[in-house]
């Protein structure tokens, strides 16, 4: 079991008619039971959707579930995903 697959299970149970879900580094935080990386909350580029997971296997927990990010607030931290 990965770092980030609690993450990838809570967005594979959302209701298939939520199309956006919006959480807050600490609601993330909860659900994986670790902190997120410093990078997490200092650049945008660690919520990028890859094309290559193997470059950002954190990716694969929102990507996997069928979610994209859409965007992140670092300054509020909250990212907000949207259903691919």
């Amino acid at each position: 079991m990965g770092k980030y697959d609690p993450l990838s299970d809570f967005l594979k149970a959302i209701a298939d008619h939520v199309t956006e879900m919006t959480l807050t580094f600490e609601q993330i935080e909860r659900l994986i039971e670790d902190r997120l990386p410093p990078s997490a909350r200092s650049y945008r580029a660690w919520w990028a959707n890859p094309t290559s997971i193997q470059d950002h296997p954190y990716a694969q927990a929102w990507l996997a579930a069928g979610w994209r990010v859409e965007t992140v607030n670092l300054q509020e931290g909250w990212v907000r995903l949207r259903r691919i």
